[in-house]
C-alpha cells in the first residue's frame, strides 16, 4: 500500500527526502500541448528534462481537441496573408481584452498578441502543417483541410465595434476532426528527437517536494507502484490539466459548470497540477469560470432562429460563437430554453439537431407556438413578432444580431428543447488556475513568485477566463505558447 504522506494538496517537506532517486534540471508535469512544449524549448536551451506523464501516451486534452490554434496579429500570419487578411497586434490585443476583460490579464494579452505570429513560425518550423485557404462557413470545426476560419465572435456585437473582425482560427492541414490528434503526434516526435528529454509514462505525480521558506526543488512520482523523489535543478513545470473531471472542485469552484453534461477533457483532467500549486502557496485565480456551449449550428441556417428562456424572453444574438450562447443560455432563470426557428430553416424533422434537443412545439403562427408550449398569453408570441417586424428591415434594436443573419420567423414555427438538463448538449470545460508571470513562473497571493515553480496550459490561468468571449483555438494557443514560456524560463533559471 503507498504512503498516505504523498498528496497533491500538501507538499512534501526537502528535510525529509532521504535521497534523489532521479535528478534532472526540469521536471515537466503532464505530456499534452503544453508540457511538449515546455519540453522542447527547455531541452532547446540546454536543459536536462524529464517528463512525466499520468496516460501510457502522449495527449492530454491536446489530442482530444480540433487542434484549432488562435494567432494573428503583426500584420497577420503566413495563411492571414496568403487568404488577404490583416491583423495588426493592438487589433488582436483589443479583441482578447474585450472577450476576457474584466479577467483578462494585460500581460499576457500584450505577450501573445505581440508573439502570436512568431509562435506560428515555430509550429511551422516543427513541422506543424497549416494550408493557404480560408473557410468561409459557420462551423463548428472544420472537417475540411482548410487552414483558416472564423472561430469566435469576432464579427458578433459587441467585439464587432471593438476590434476589425478578422478571422484567426488556424486550422491543421488534416480532413475531418483530426487536428488535435495530429498536432500531439507532430510535437510527440519533436520530443523524442532530442536526447536531454527523458519521458515516464504511467507515472503519477503525487505531490512537490518544497523547503522551509516554499521554494520547489522537486517532485514525488509514483512508477510502478513506488514512490520516488525527482529532484529538478532549475526548476518544476506544472501542465498537468484543468479540473474539469473533478466534482468536488467543480462544486466548491465553479458550480455553474455542473450542469453542462459533456466534460470536455481527458481522465487526468483531476485538478491535482493546482492543488500541487496551492500546496507551496500558489494562487488560484479565475476558478469560477469555464467555457460552456450549445453547439447549435451546422447547419448555418440555424442562426435565423432565436433562443428564449423561460419568460419567453431573447437573451443573445444567436449569430454569436456557440459558446457565448451557451454561457448565456446556464445564466438565464427557470428550467425552460428553446430554440424557436422557421420551419424552412430546420428542415429534416426526421433528425435531430447538433445540439440533440427534442423539437417540443410546432405553430403554424407565434400565438399557436406559444399555447402549445404553456406560456402565458402574448409573452412568446410578442417576442417572436417583435423581432420578425424588426428583422424584416434589417434590425435588431435589441440585441444587434447582424443583418446578415436577420430575416422573420415566418411560420410554420418549430421550437426546440435547449434545456441541458432534458438530454441537449452542454460540453464545459474550465478557465482557472494558477496565477502565472507570461514567463509562467506561479505568484503567490502577494504577486511574488515561488522559486522554482511555473505553470502552463489548463493548470494556469491563461488567456481565456470567460466563457462569454471564448474563440476555439485559444485553449491550444494558449497552452502551446505558455507552455514554450514556461519551458524557456525554467531552462534559464540560475
Amino acid at each position: 500500500m503507498s504512503d498516505t504522506r504523498y498528496t497533491p494538496a500538501r507538499a512534501f517537506r526537502l528535510k525529509d527526502v532521504v535521497q534523489w532517486d532521479f535528478e534532472t534540471d526540469v521536471a515537466i508535469v503532464g505530456f499534452g500541448g503544453a508540457g511538449a512544449c515546455a519540453a522542447i524549448e527547455a531541452a532547446d536551451a540546454g536543459a536536462d528534462v524529464m517528463v512525466f506523464e499520468l496516460a501510457s501516451a502522449s495527449g492530454g486534452s491536446t489530442a482530444m481537441s480540433s487542434g484549432e490554434v488562435y494567432l494573428g496579429g503583426n500584420g497577420g500570419t503566413r495563411v492571414q496573408k496568403a487568404c488577404g487578411f490583416e491583423d495588426s497586434t493592438d487589433n488582436l490585443y483589443n479583441f482578447l481584452m474585450a472577450a476576457h476583460g474584466p479577467q483578462a490579464d494585460e500581460a499576457k494579452v500584450r505577450a501573445y498578441a505581440e508573439g502570436a505570429v512568431e509562435h506560428f513560425n515555430w509550429l511551422v518550423a516543427h513541422g506543424v502543417p497549416f494550408k493557404d485557404s480560408f473557410l468561409d462557413k459557420r462551423a463548428i470545426v472544420a472537417l475540411t483541410d482548410d487552414g483558416l476560419l472564423y472561430t469566435g465572435s469576432e464579427k458578433a456585437w459587441p467585439f464587432r465595434d471593438i476590434a476589425k473582425p478578422v478571422p484567426r482560427g488556424h486550422n491543421l492541414q488534416v480532413e475531418g476532426d483530426n487536428g488535435g490528434p495530429l498536432l500531439m503526434k507532430i510535437l510527440t516526435e519533436n520530443v523524442e528527437q532530442r536526447k536531454n528529454i527523458h519521458v515516464h509514462y504511467d507515472t503519477r505525480t503525487l505531490c512537490l517536494v518544497a523547503d522551509e521558506n516554499g521554494d520547489v526543488h522537486g517532485v514525488v512520482v509514483r512508477i510502478d507502484m513506488k514512490e520516488r523523489f525527482v529532484r529538478a535543478r532549475k526548476g518544476v513545470v506544472l501542465c498537468a490539466g484543468g479540473f474539469i473531471m473533478n466534482k468536488e472542485m467543480l462544486q466548491k469552484y465553479a458550480p455553474k459548470l455542473l450542469r453542462g453534461n459533456i466534460p470536455i477533457g481527458n481522465p487526468g483532467d483531476t485538478g491535482t497540477g493546482i492543488q500541487m500549486g496551492i500546496s507551496v502557496g500558489g494562487a488560484a485565480i479565475n476558478m469560477h469560470e469555464g467555457f460552456m456551449t450549445i453547439p447549435f449550428y451546422p447547419p448555418g441556417n440555424m442562426t435565423f432562429g432565436i433562443f428564449v428562456n423561460a419568460m419567453g424572453q431573447r437573451f443573445i444574438n444567436e449569430d454569436a460563437y456557440h459558446g457565448r450562447v451557451g454561457t448565456f443560455a446556464i445564466q438565464q432563470p427557470g428550467d425552460r430554453l428553446y430554440m424557436v426557428v422557421a420551419a424552412e430553416d430546420y428542415g429534416n424533422f426526421d433528425r435531430k439537431p447538433f445540439f440533440n434537443g427534442d423539437i417540443v412545439g410546432t405553430g403554424e403562427t407565434a400565438e399557436e407556438l406559444e399555447q402549445e408550449l404553456g406560456f402565458p398569453p402574448n409573452s412568446l408570441a410578442h417576442t417572436i413578432n417583435f423581432y420578425s417586424e424588426h428583422a424584416a428591415k434589417g434590425e435588431d434594436p435589441l440585441f444587434h444580431k447582424s443583418p446578415q443573419w436577420l430575416k422573420p420567423l415566418n411560420p410554420p414555427l418549430v421550437a426546440i428543447d435547449a434545456t441541458p438538463e432534458r438530454g441537449a448538449i452542454f460540453p464545459c470545460f474550465t478557465l482557472g488556475g494558477l496565477d502565472t508571470l507570461p514567463s509562467g513562473e506561479v505568484l503567490m497571493t502577494d504577486g511574488t513568485p515561488i522559486k522554482g515553480l511555473y505553470a502552463a496550459g489548463r493548470t494556469a490561468a491563461g488567456i481565456p477566463r470567460r466563457g462569454d468571449g471564448y474563440a476555439s483555438g485559444t485553449s491550444v494557443g494558449d497552452a502551446t505558447f505558455s507552455g514554450r514560456m514556461a519551458g524557456k524560463a525554467a531552462a534559464a533559471r540560475k
